[in-house]
């Protein structure tokens, strides 16, 4: 039931305002793989869109990333309720070269701001947030020992922008801790037999490098739940907005070894529309 009230709320929204212009630009981030905003790994703080505090911002999005023997391709969408509440959707696509097969998943998200705003007020802006995650396609995660075929990431996020912080340039930086029993994200299931979830820490940072472009890094840990070994995730990413309706970003991922295929790294590509 809560699946039907979530969608028909992501329909409607859109209708009710569009081109929410309130905040900075570049200030909300990009979108995160699992469909929240923030960067393209890593969930931040600040919620998706231009919305404040009497707005709505609705965004949608699609992003590829490319490495040696697997592609992940995500397309979804964002609601942000007057600068309060983000939702989101993101539907996954994990293609694995060796086996011709593809994976399947689907995540809904939802962000609450608990405090600040990452410009002006003196400490961090701080955000609590769940993902949802359901694999449609679980036949591997089976056969490498998964438990589940579902399960529920809590994240608290911490963001701040500090005005002119190097060389007269704005820096970001944002630390999350999550709970999770996940298994390379959930494309591979949740748990295992003997470990559950464990918190483990992502954090990111950039550079703007004006008003329109943004350098930055990120870092994801992992849990270790199944046999093989799950190597914690990197980034370094480009981002171009020219206009608070559109971003571009392009990257470099290191995803370190995924299912005993070793050394998994390549790029990364997405592009966000905001209204």
């Amino acid at each position: 039931m809560w699946k039907k009230i979530f969608l028909k709320l992501m329909l409607f929204m859109p209708v009710v305002c569009c081109a929410a212009d309130g905040k900075l630009i570049a200030t909300p981030g990009v979108s995160q793989i699992e469909g929240s905003g923030g960067g393209g790994l890593v969930p931040w703080a600040q919620l998706a869109g231009y919305a404040s505090q009497d707005e709505v911002a609705f965004n949608v999005f699609c992003s590829r990333g490319e490495v040696d023997d697997y592609r992940l391709d995500v397309c979804g969408a964002q609601t942000n309720l007057y600068d309060r509440l983000e939702l989101s959707i993101a539907e996954q696509t994990f293609h694995i070269d060796a086996l011709d097969r593809n994976i399947r998943q689907r995540i809904f998200g939802a962000k609450l701001r608990l405090y600040g705003d990452i410009v002006y007020s003196d400490w961090p802006q701080l955000s609590l947030g769940i993902q949802h995650k359901t694999l449609h396609d679980p036949f591997v995660a089976d056969l490498l020992g998964a438990e589940d075929d579902t399960g529920t990431d809590y994240y608290l996020a911490a963001s701040k922008l500090h005005l002119g912080a190097i060389a007269g340039l704005n820096w970001l930086w944002n630390v999350t801790g999550r709970y999770t029993e996940a298994n390379q994200t959930g494309l591979l299931g949740f748990g295992a037999k003997g470990k559950g979830a464990e918190l483990v820490w992502e954090a990111s940072t950039a550079l703007l490098l004006g008003r329109h472009i943004a350098l930055g890094v990120e870092y994801r840990q992992k849990p270790d739940n199944l046999s093989l070994k799950e190597d914690d995730w990197k980034s370094l990413f480009l981002a171009w907005v020219p206009n608070k309706s559109l971003n571009i970003t392009a990257g470099w991922i290191d995803l370190g070894d995924i299912a005993g295929a070793k050394h998994q790294d390549g790029i990364y590509f997405s592009i966000m529309g905001n209204f």
